[in-house]
């Protein structure tokens, strides 16, 4: 079963309800519930966990899973989370969702608060760091570890993550075998992360910027993609198209925003940049970074990165619309989502307009304003497209589909998923095999018995069209 790369939608869906929250947009939600759907967003990071699950965990289908990862090589690796469907750990886009979390807890942490949700979200952005700290472990040996699970093995296999029985193999990078996108990545988020347990846990905020620092060095010392250094272990699944100097990029760039330290200016400014982004995933970093060191242009007035305000409008005016920038390169369907490319589109959709709302958040707090062509872009406009993006998302659209799973009252229900398709083990205690899930649970019609509720799934055609049938991956997976 082949698949595109993707990532934990989810919470992109949460900074931009945060950020509609904040700017009072949830009065005019027309019957959507925006704190409705924030919570679930966060509820479903407990429905991805591997490891040990505490009693409050959330996602009651759930059980502990992969409780042995690492031991072939006599290191812990258990915790952190599963990817999408599958029951494949891996750090690369996990290390991004951590990242761009702790990025909604610096923005947004207030109104989290207000709302009761912040302490979920430290929890879901420590299940992840925990887990990548473990990676971290054998740093001073030349080795950090980027994932657990033979992708390959798993993709032939439909089982619950609780009685899996394919190989848990561990993968790592090393100064011979280097992977600088995945060590940078793993470093931003320790940094960013580090930011956010400033205050409320001192010690293991000094521990997560001390590792991100040691990480960020080994990614920039030993230079090198870890598609070419473990090959099939994680392409075609994410492979980095983008090369290492965006994570690299991005990397210092959270360090500089958790230490001031002006050595990673010196770094970002030597970075090479190879043409101007439409895009911003797991994968491309660039319009994230340029966005985060924005902020100190826009906001703090520091002319050292007005390169980076220009990139970040220019970035803006790419995204929106036609008839709000004529420099656009970007395709909306005619019921209104942006539709960047057929497989998961969604991810581009949240993504995207996350750095919208963030951008209209800077730019709110000096009152400026830019120009897309003649047209002024203020932080209404971009705020407004980001409401637009978010109410198809939750249901405003032409099939009236919520694709929030649990959110709603018509949302998919196959989502693919191995854990939500298949009888939780309270359920059915008995081993399901390999072959048995596809047998009896993925080629079927039936409805999935378990609801992960607050999953994103790819989303619609170009055309507006979605078919909820388990076997259309690029659709309905998480």
């Amino acid at each position: 079963m082949g698949r595109a790369p993707q990532e934990m939608f989810p919470i992109f869906i949460l900074l931009l309800l945060l950020s509609l929250l904040e700017s009072g947009a949830a009065a005019a939600g027309g019957g959507l519930d925006y704190h409705e759907a924030l919570n679930k967003a966060i509820i479903f990071f407990e429905g991805q966990r591997s490891g040990n699950l505490p009693s409050s965990n959330r996602v009651t289908w759930r059980r502990d899973s992969a409780l042995s990862d690492g031991s072939f090589q006599h290191v812990d690796l258990v915790g952190g989370y599963y990817d999408a469907g599958d029951n494949v750990k891996f750090n690369f886009p996990m290390s991004y969702t951590a990242t761009m979390l702790s990025w909604s807890v610096l923005e947004y942490g207030r109104k989290m608060k207000s709302l009761s949700e912040l302490e979920n979200a430290r929890d879901a952005i420590r299940w992840a760091t925990d887990y990548l700290l473990k990676c971290a472990v054998h740093l001073s040996a030349g080795r950090l570890y980027v994932g657990v699970g033979d992708p390959g093995q798993d993709h032939l296999c439909w089982e619950r993550p609780e009685d899996m029985d394919t190989p848990r193999t561990p993968y790592w990078v090393t100064s011979h075998t280097p992977g600088s996108e995945v060590a940078a990545e793993t470093a931003a988020a320790m940094a960013a992360a580090s930011l956010v347990f400033r205050r409320s846990d001192p010690a293991y905020s000094s521990r997560l910027l001390k590792t991100a620092k040691q990480v960020f060095r080994f990614a920039n010392s030993y230079r090198g993609s870890y598609g070419d250094s473990l090959q099939s272990a994680v392409c075609p699944y994410y492979c980095s198209y983008s090369g290492y100097q965006d994570e690299l990029l991005w990397g210092a760039a959270w360090l500089l925003r958790a230490t001031n330290d002006l050595r990673y200016l010196k770094f970002i400014k030597k970075i090479k940049v190879n043409g101007l982004p439409d895009l911003f995933s797991w994968d491309n970093k660039y319009a994230g970074a340029y966005v985060l060191l924005s902020k100190w242009a826009v906001v703090k007035k520091d002319g050292r990165f007005n390169a980076y305000k220009e990139g970040a409008e220019h970035f803006m005016c790419a995204v929106l619309p036609k008839h709000l920038s004529p420099a656009s390169t970007t395709t909306y369907t005619p019921g209104g989502l942006m539709y960047k490319l057929p497989e998961y589109n969604m991810q581009y959709v949240t993504s995207i307009t996350f750095l919208m709302t963030t951008y209209a958040k800077y730019i709110a707090s000096t009152k400026t304003l830019f120009y897309c062509g003649d047209n002024s872009i203020t932080r209404h406009t971009l705020r407004s497209q980001a409401k637009t993006q978010v109410d198809y998302i939750l249901g405003k659209n032409p099939k009236r589909m919520s694709y929030m799973v649990g959110f709603g009252e018509y949302f998919p229900r196959r989502i693919h998923h191995r854990g939500s398709s298949l009888p939780s083990t309270a359920a059915n205690p008995s081993h399901l095999s390999c072959n048995y899930g596809f047998e009896y649970f993925y080629h079927t019609s039936k409805s999935n018995p378990n609801i992960l509720t607050g999953a994103i799934v790819g989303g619609p055609t170009i055309r507006d069209e979605f078919i909820d049938d388990r076997m259309n991956y690029n659709q309905l997976e998480p």
